[in-house]
C-alpha cells in the first residue's frame, strides 16, 4: 500500500467531505427546524436508492469472483434479503422517526429536482469510470463513520423528538461502513499502481465529494427559499 497515496486519498477527500457543508454543521448544531430534518430524510431517500445501482455497475465491472462476492455483499445490505429488511427499509423507518409518510418517500415523489440530477450523477459517473476508479469514487465512506458517530450523538442531544429506534441506519453503518471503506481503499491501493491511475482515483473520490455537495445544497436552498416567502 502507498502510503503516499493514501494519505492524499485521505486529505482530498477529508477537506472536501460534505460534513462541512453549512447544511450539515446546521444539522449537527440543532439548529435546523423538524421541517428542514425532514426534506433532508425525504431527499437523501433518494441518494440510498442509488447506492445499490452504482455497486451494481460496480460489480459487472469485474472478472474476479472473490471480488464480486464481498461486493454483493454491499447491495444485500442495503437491499435486505426481503421486503422490509436493508439500508433502505432503515432509512424509512427514520423517515416515519421524523413524521414523514414512509410510503410517500419511498415513492421519491418529492425529491428535489437537483438533488435527483446529482444522485443520478453519481449512478453515471461510476457507470462511465474504469473498476479502480468506480470504487474510488467510493471511498467517501472513509470519513462516513466518525461522522455517523456523530450525528448520532447530536441527534440524541438536539432532537429528542426523534425516537431512538429511527437511528438504526445510523448506527448500522458505523460498523459496516468501517469494513467497507477498508475493502475499497485496499482494492484502489493495490490496483492504482500509476501515477496516472492514482491522480484519477483521486479525480474519482474529489467528484463524489462534489455530488454530496451539491445534493445538501439543493436542499439548503430549497429551505432558504421556502424561509424567504
Amino acid at each position: 500500500m502507498s502510503a503516499a497515496f493514501v494519505a492524499r486519498l485521505r486529505e482530498e477527500g477529508g477537506r472536501r467531505y460534505h460534513d462541512r457543508h453549512p447544511f450539515h454543521v446546521r444539522m449537527h448544531e440543532g439548529r435546523l427546524a423538524p421541517e428542514e430534518l425532514r426534506a433532508w430524510v425525504r431527499n437523501r431517500y433518494y441518494y440510498q436508492t442509488r447506492i445499490p445501482v452504482k455497486d451494481a455497475l460496480i460489480l459487472a465491472k469485474s472478472d474476479d469472483p472473490a471480488f464480486r462476492r464481498t461486493w454483493l455483499r454491499r447491495i444485500a445490505e442495503q437491499d435486505g434479503a426481503r421486503a422490509g429488511e436493508g439500508g433502505l427499509a432503515l432509512w424509512l423507518v427514520l423517515a416515519e422517526a421524523v413524521g414523514c409518510d414512509p410510503a410517500v418517500v419511498a415513492r421519491c415523489d418529492d425529491v428535489l429536482p437537483d438533488v435527483r440530477r446529482a444522485c443520478d450523477d453519481y449512478v453515471e459517473l461510476v457507470r462511465g469510470a474504469t473498476l479502480v476508479e468506480a470504487v474510488a469514487s467510493s471511498l467517501t465512506e472513509c470519513f462516513a463513520p466518525d461522522l455517523m458517530v456523530q450525528r448520532i450523538a447530536a441527534w440524541e442531544r438536539h432532537y429528542p423528538w426523534v425516537e431512538s429506534h429511527g437511528l438504526a441506519y445510523f448506527r448500522m453503518r458505523v460498523g459496516a461502513g468501517r469494513r467497507d471503506a477498508g475493502e475499497a481503499l485496499d482494492f484502489v491501493t493495490a490496483h492504482a499502481v500509476t501515477p496516472a491511475l492514482q491522480d484519477r482515483c483521486v479525480a474519482a473520490l474529489i467528484r463524489k465529494t462534489e455530488i454530496l455537495w451539491r445534493l445538501l445544497d439543493a436542499i439548503d436552498a430549497a429551505g432558504q427559499s421556502r424561509a424567504c416567502r
